[in-house]
């Protein structure tokens, strides 16, 4: 089995911490993601700076990447407005995100879930980039509760024939056998699960059992929405790599060179990060030379 894995702490991962790097620092991390090998890379997102001050600048870190082969760049969009600048930047895929919930739409896209989806309609109709639709707070949301699975099973088969689908755990809520049940339900590709009460590994091989080939994660485990109380980070890229490489699943990544990553990282950003492997090492190590 090989999953492929997208790795957003260019744009998740960094956009709730304190400050806001400069886009050479995040195109760099960019470069260092696709020269592990991580076949997808979310770079940044399109949205307004002074809602989001930590993605300012966005145009720019696009303009700075070293474009490597075999490396897949995305940028997020939750508007047409961001959806027109992701494109006139160059990236290759658009993450075009709304959430199953009113509130949490109006939270974060100032918009109803009904004109969210109308803006994920005028999206598929025009582009010509291949289109990733992620449904935010698909099981759980901060001001609503738990989200009915039928809600967001409707969306999904709305979209299902014209965009990847990914369902995201936005504020770790979900367990493994909703995790698979909804991906199963949904026929859902990928993921994007935070690990914020400790399930979003087992969520992770969860989703795999459901069908799902495709996995979100950030390097160090960084990351947040700055519009859900108490959501942290998500799941390390490098835990996700090492768990599934012990289960015989290819990802094609670099582990090592992940593991340097989150320690460059974790100097760029002056702390300790979330993830785990990253300070305890790969095992087993590689022989003494």
């Amino acid at each position: 089995m090989r999953v492929t894995i997208c790795d957003v702490s260019p744009r998740d991962g960094l956009q709730n911490e304190p400050e806001t790097l400069e886009p050479a620092v995040r195109a760099a991390l960019v470069n260092r993601l696709a020269a592990a090998g991580v076949p997808r890379v979310e770079v940044a997102s399109f949205v307004r700076a002074e809602a989001v001050p930590q993605m300012a600048g966005a145009e720019e870190v696009v303009a700075a990447i070293e474009r490597r082969d075999g490396t897949e760049y995305s940028g997020l969009a939750l508007n047409e407005q961001g959806y027109e600048r992701l494109v006139a930047s160059g990236l290759d895929r658009v993450n075009y995100t709304f959430a199953a919930t009113e509130s949490f739409n109006r939270r974060n896209g100032n918009r109803t879930l009904e004109e969210a989806q109308d803006g994920a309609e005028q999206v598929l109709a025009q582009s010509t980039l291949p289109v990733t639709l992620t449904i935010s707070v698909a099981f759980g949301c901060p001001f609503e509760g738990r989200v009915d699975p039928g809600v967001v099973a409707a969306i999904a088969e709305r979209f299902a024939s014209r965009a990847e689908i990914v369902l995201a755990d936005t504020i770790g809520v979900a367990t493994p056998s909703q995790v698979r049940a909804l991906v199963q339900r949904t026929g859902a590709r990928g993921a994007h699960l935070h690990n914020t009460r400790n399930t979003g590994y087992a969520n992770a091989v969860a989703a795999l059992d459901g069908g799902a080939t495709l996995l979100d994660a950030s390097c160090g485990g960084v990351g947040g929405c700055p519009y859900a109380p108490r959501a942290t980070g998500n799941i390390a890229t490098e835990d996700l790599v090492y768990l599934l490489k012990g289960e015989g699943v290819e990802t094609g990544v670099d582990i090592d060179a992940l593991i340097a990553i989150s320690e460059w990282l974790e100097g760029v950003l002056g702390r300790r990060l979330e993830g785990y492997v990253y300070r305890a090492g790969d095992w087993p190590p590689p022989p003494a030379s």
